[in-house]
C-alpha cells in the first residue's frame, strides 16, 4: 500500500539523491503491493496487518521515545485478532478487537506508569492502536467484495498516489504560498491544488477503464478522498511536529517510515469505507463507494 498524500514542496525540496531513493523505493514496493492486492484474500490481510503493526511501532516510538511493550503488546494482539476476524467475515468483531486493544493499552499506561520521559499519555497510546487499526480494517473490508473490491482499491491507489505525485511536482514547479506553515514548512497551495486535480483525474480514469458508471458522482467521491488524503498527511505532520520528529522512522529509503507513506492512504481508505457503508451497508462497502 505504498502511498502518501500531497507533499507539495517549494523549489528547495528534496535533493536529487533523495528523489532517486524515493523513486527506487516506489519502483520496488508499488508492484509488490499491486500484486498482493490483486490476489486478495489472506495474503492481502497479512500485508495490511504487517503495515498496521509497523505503523503502531512508529507511533509508539514517537509518543514514548521508545518501543513501549505496554502499548505494543495489546496493540499487536488486537491487530492480529482483527485480521483473523475480518478474514472470517466478522468485520464488527475486527473493530471490537481494535477498540479492546486501545482500552487495554490506555488502562495499562494510566495505571502502570513508568518514568514520564518514557511513557506515552494514555490517550496517545489508545489513539495509536485505533490509528493502526484503521489501516488494517478499511482496506481489508473494501477488498473483501469479490466483484468490486479490487476496483475500489485500485481507485484508492490511483487517487492517493496521483495526489502525492502531482502535489510534489506542482509544488516544486510553481511554489507560492505555503498551505499550513505551522504544520508543514514545504507544502504549498499550488501543490495541494495540483494534487487534487491529479488525484481526481487518475481515479476517474480507473473508474472509466473498469466500466464504472455515473462518473460525475465518482469524480465527487474522488475529490473528497483526495482532500482527505492531504488532510491525513497534514495530521501525520502535526503528530511528528508535536513530538519533534522529522520522519516517523527510516524504514523506507527516501520516504521515511510507514506512517510517512501511508498517512494519506489510511485516511482516504477509512473515508472510502465509511462512504461505502453509508451508501450500501457494511456488507458491500466497495460497491457502495463506486456504484451510484
Amino acid at each position: 500500500m505504498l502511498s502518501g498524500p500531497a507533499r507539495g514542496a517549494r523549489a528547495n525540496g528534496p535533493s536529487a539523491s533523495n528523489l532517486t531513493q524515493r523513486v527506487a523505493s516506489a519502483a520496488v514496493l508499488a508492484p509488490v503491493t499491486l500484486a498482493i492486492t490483486y490476489f486478495g484474500g489472506w495474503i492481502f490481510h497479512v500485508l495490511c496487518a504487517v503495515a498496521a503493526g509497523g505503523i503502531l511501532w512508529e507511533w509508539v516510538s514517537l509518543a514514548s521515545h521508545r518501543a513501549d511493550p505496554r502499548v505494543l503488546t495489546p496493540g499487536w494482539f488486537a491487530l492480529l485478532g482483527a485480521m483473523v476476524l475480518i478474514g472470517l467475515d466478522v468485520p464488527v468483531g475486527g473493530w471490537a478487537a481494535v477498540a479492546m486493544g486501545a482500552v487495554v493499552a490506555g488502562f495499562v499506561v494510566a495505571y502502570l506508569p513508568r518514568s514520564t520521559d518514557e511513557a506515552a499519555a494514555p490517550g496517545w497510546a489508545a489513539g495509536g492502536i485505533i490509528y493502526a487499526g484503521a489501516l488494517l480494517i478499511a482496506p481489508t473490508m473494501l477488498r473483501s467484495d469479490p466483484q468490486w473490491g479490487l476496483i475500489a482499491l485500485l481507485f484508492l491507489f490511483a487517487n492517493v498516489w496521483a495526489t502525492d505525485i502531482f502535489a510534489y511536482f506542482c509544488g516544486r514547479a510553481i511554489g507560492g504560498p505555503l498551505l499550513w506553515p505551522r504544520v508543514s514548512p514545504k507544502k504549498t497551495w499550488a501543490g495541494a491544488i495540483g494534487g487534487l486535480a491529479g488525484g481526481v483525474a487518475a481515479s476517474v480514469a480507473v473508474a472509466y477503464a473498469s466500466g464504472v458508471g455515473k462518473l460525475g458522482i465518482v469524480a465527487v467521491m474522488a475529490c473528497v478522498l483526495s482532500v482527505l488524503a492531504q488532510a491525513g498527511d497534514l495530521f501525520e505532520s502535526a503528530v511528528k511536529r508535536h513530538f519533534g520528529a522529522k520522519d516517523a522512522s527510516h524504514l523506507i529509503p527516501g520516504h521515511g517510515g510507514l506512517m510517512d507513506r501511508l498517512d494519506g492512504f489510511l485516511v482516504a481508505a477509512l473515508a472510502a469505507l465509511v462512504i461505502g457503508m453509508l451508501h450500501q451497508g457494511i456488507a458491500a462497502p466497495a460497491r457502495g463507494l463506486l456504484v451510484w
